[in-house]
Order: structure tokens, then C-alpha cells, then sequence
């Protein structure tokens, strides 16, 4: 006798015939508690990306039934907090994995596609100038728009141009340069650039480099350790100090450097699929560039929303590629004069 089969289709599950859409998670019938420890957002936040996705998350179509925006979005937070499409976790909201991977997707170029919106350099005169004020309050450095550094991010090795992802640790990676403020607010992050390019290479690269040759920020710069070369509107610590004023620059320079690294472990913190306790993401780069993105958008949207980017439990440092740059004296006569004329301003 024949058994029948029910075969599940991830896709009627996703967008439905007649757009009708499963619900059997409701966010009413569970603790903030719970939401915070599973999904990793209290609920009013889980809200909040309701209205900010659900219309782009409810695309109709004509197939029946959907899986709800909510539902989308807590097997996304899901994924992104634990790094695992874990089988409690599909059961818990009453899909599949399959379809857990499908609202990962979906979520994750919701997000992308907000990026700009929520991760940008202020224009105004008044915030620019705040930007200026809480920097100086750290450290005593004048005149600071953002701190600016590299991170790895591990990745599986993609079918093509493999070497191009392998980093000096012999691991395949995403070399992602990100700007934040004082608060750990991301003011830029390009999370696409291959792990073998070095952070020097990056930075030349990148549009945000593009973005500040321009002159936009031509009254401030930014900070960024010695990976990188002396610009204009990028200050770097001196190799080697040797008078009272450039020890001084050194250290204020360092210590509201560090802001940028204690952001780096917030967000890894924070969203566990980039840190590698799960192993490596499991995606193309392209994908995997966009999942990184997306948990950038999410960083900055939890401390809109007043979710401290300090209030995490501190984990092990990323594993990190030791860069192995050659010092170098920038041959930018200009920024020499600039980073020599701050010296003497501010810490003689």
C-alpha cells in the first residue's frame, strides 16, 4: 500500500496563494525575558523592524499562505544572535530550516537595503559639531569626525577566485572597513573587500576614501591606527615619539582609537554569526557580505532605540590576521603639516 508523501513547499510558505499568512508564533504570548534570550531584542524593538520591513517582508503573490513578516524576522534575529539555523529554533516559531534560511535571506536584503538610511556621516553644522565635542570629551582630540579600522570576518571558501579570500592566516575571510562615532555608532561600513587585500589596500580602495578626497569633511578627519597612511583628513599615531607632545598625541590618539575596537567586539558580541564560535559563514562572499551589513543596520537601529553598545559581556578578541605593514612616513607634505600643526595646538 502507498504511503503519500507530504512534500513542504518553502515558498508557499514564505509568500502564499491568496497571501493569507502563518502566524504560529505570537509575540504576545511569550516574556520580554524570553525574546531578549532567544532572539536577542527586547520586544518593542522586534515591533519596531515589523513596521520598518513588514511591507517589503509581505510581497504578495499567488501562492495561499505566508510566513509573517514577525515570524521572518525572529528566525533572522534568530539566526544572526545564535550563528546556527538550529532545529529549536525553527520549532519554536513553527517553521522548517529550509524556511528559516529563507527568511535569513529575505530579512537580510531588507536590511541592506536600508543601509544607507541608517548608517551615514551627519551633514548638518550642528551634529558635526557635536560629533567633534563627544570625541574631544574622550581623550582630548580636536577636531575628530570618526575612527576608522579593518575587521575579518571568517567565510567558507567561495568556488572562484579562491585566493582572494584567504588571509594571512590562511583562513578565508571578508576584510570589512567601518567608521564609528564616540558611541559606537557605525558612520560607514564596506563589507565586501576580500580578506587577502591588506587594510592599507582597503582603505585606498573604498569609497570612503573617495567620499573625504572630495573635501565633504575638509574641517575635521578621521583616526586610524599605523595600518594606514597619513592623510589629509586621516590622522595617524607617530612611529616613533620622541618629544613630551608627541607622546601625548599618542596616547590621546590611542585611547579614542580603542572606541572603534570595543565596537568591533560589541557587534560580535551581539550577533554571534560573525564571531566564529558557530564556524565560518556558510555562504557565497556576496551573501555573507550582505548578512555582515545587515547586523551593522541592526547595531545601529538598537542604539537608536537605547539598547547601550557598551552593556554586552566582553568575549575573546576576534581572530584577527596580523597585519604585517611596513611603517611608513607618509610622503603627504600636507598631512604632515596638519598632524604637526595639531601637536603643537593642542599637546605642547
Amino acid at each position: 500500500m502507498a504511503v503519500p508523501i507530504a512534500v513542504l513547499d518553502c515558498d508557499l510558505l514564505l509568500y502564499g496563494r491568496g497571501h493569507r499568512t502563518l502566524d504560529r508564533f505570537k509575540l504576545e504570548d511569550v516574556t520580554d525575558e524570553y525574546l531578549v534570550s532567544t532572539y536577542g531584542f527586547p520586544r518593542q524593538f522586534i515591533y519596531y523592524l515589523v513596521d520598518l520591513l513588514g511591507a517589503t517582508l509581505s510581497r504578495p503573490t499567488q501562492r495561499s499562505r505566508a510566513i509573517s513578516p514577525e515570524t521572518q524576522i525572529l528566525a533572522a534575529l534568530g539566526f544572526y544572535t545564535s550563528g546556527s539555523f538550529q532545529t529549536r529554533m525553527g520549532d519554536a516559531i513553527g517553521i522548517s530550516q529550509a524556511s528559516m534560511s529563507r527568511c535569513v535571506a529575505n530579512v537580510t536584503e531588507a536590511l541592506v537595503e536600508r543601509a544607507s538610511q541608517f548608517i551615514r556621516f551627519p551633514e548638518d553644522e550642528a551634529t558635526v559639531q557635536s560629533l567633534k565635542d563627544d570625541f574631544y570629551g574622550l581623550a582630548g582630540m580636536p577636531g575628530v569626525l570618526g575612527v576608522v579600522d579593518c575587521t575579518h570576518v571568517a567565510i567558507k571558501a567561495p568556488n572562484a577566485e579562491d585566493l582572494s579570500y584567504v588571509n594571512r592566516k590562511g583562513l578565508h575571510s571578508l576584510n570589512c572597513l567601518m567608521v564609528c562615532d564616540a558611541r559606537g555608532v557605525l558612520l560607514s561600513a564596506e563589507t565586501h573587500w576580500p580578506g587577502s587585500l591588506p587594510d592599507c589596500t582597503v582603505l585606498e580602495q573604498a569609497a570612503l576614501t573617495s567620499q573625504f578626497e572630495t573635501e565633504l569633511h575638509k574641517d575635521g578627519w578621521l583616526l586610524g591606527d599605523s595600518s594606514f597612511l597619513l592623510r589629509t583628513w586621516l590622522m595617524t599615531p607617530l612611529h616613533i615619539p620622541e618629544t613630551p607632545a608627541e607622546y601625548r598625541y599618542n596616547m590621546a590618539h590611542s585611547a579614542t582609537h580603542n572606541v572603534i575596537e570595543r565596537t568591533f567586539r560589541t557587534i560580535r558580541s551581539r550577533f554571534r554569526c560573525l564571531d566564529g564560535s558557530k564556524g565560518t559563514l556558510q555562504y557565497s562572499p556576496e551573501k555573507s557580505s550582505h548578512i555582515i551589513l545587515a547586523c551593522c543596520v541592526l547595531h545601529n537601529i538598537s542604539l537608536e532605540h537605547g539598547l547601550d553598545v557598551w552593556s554586552l559581556p566582553a568575549t575573546g578578541p576576534m581572530e584577527q590576521p596580523e597585519e604585517e605593514y611596513e611603517q611608513m612616513e607618509s610622503v603627504d607634505s600636507e598631512a604632515c603639516r596638519i598632524r604637526q600643526e595639531l601637536l603643537l595646538t593642542h599637546f605642547s
